[in-house]
């Protein structure tokens, strides 16, 4: 399959093939990032959506050469926040643990190649509602840094903020986190990819 820079060109060139393609490679990464912050499947499924027909609308604005990937995830998070401001209320929702997506790795940084025994259903459970209860900006950070596994420079990329700024969020969110989950999760961002400045994978 071919990659998403070459997709995104193919694309805006007039190759409507190239965007079924991009949308089987990137749609199941943006839903689980859309579902993680809006907590809701219907309004992942609607954000998702909206998200591709901005997409395509803006492909004029696409930069030649530029990884779409950033890109496409910031105006899939622009789409979260115009949802958001438009209800005029935070969407959070925890679900039940049968609705909500597998997760890359749990809150204490633990991938699921390097977690020896299996996670506790109730911490998790616990683990997901404290992240829930974090301000916005702070819940995308840890969403993004842990888990979807995004270096800090990829995470402030696709926030449209700093380095320093996404640091200073994910840092601040773990710190949230502990304090709610009494200690038991979120070791902190320095732990994994998190504490990279802006080195790339």
């Amino acid at each position: 399959m071919a990659d998403a820079k070459d997709l995104m060109a193919r694309y805006c060139d007039g190759d409507a093939s190239a965007f079924r393609e991009l949308y089987a490679l990137l749609a199941p990464r943006l839903y689980g990032y859309l579902l993680k912050m809006a907590r809701q499947r219907a309004l992942a499924d609607d954000l998702l959506q909206h998200t591709f027909m901005k997409v395509h609308r803006a492909r004029t604005a696409y930069i030649r050469g530029a990884d779409p990937v950033p890109w496409i995830y910031s105006i899939a998070h622009r789409t979260f926040l115009d949802e958001t401001r438009k209800v005029k209320r935070a969407i959070v929702r925890v679900g039940d643990a049968d609705e909500l997506p597998e997760l890359k790795a749990d809150l204490r940084g633990e991938t699921d190649d390097r977690r020896d025994d299996p996670a506790d259903p109730e911490l998790m459970q616990a683990a997901l509602a404290a992240l829930a209860a974090l301000p916005e900006q702070q819940r995308q950070a840890v969403v993004l840094t842990k888990l979807e596994g995004k270096s800090v420079a990829e995470a402030a990329e696709i926030a449209g903020t700093t380095v320093g700024a996404m640091k200073v969020r994910a840092h601040r969110g773990y710190e949230v986190l502990r304090k709610l989950l009494g200690g038991k999760a979120a070791k902190g961002p320095t732990d994994t990819r998190t504490s990279r400045a802006g080195g790339t994978r």
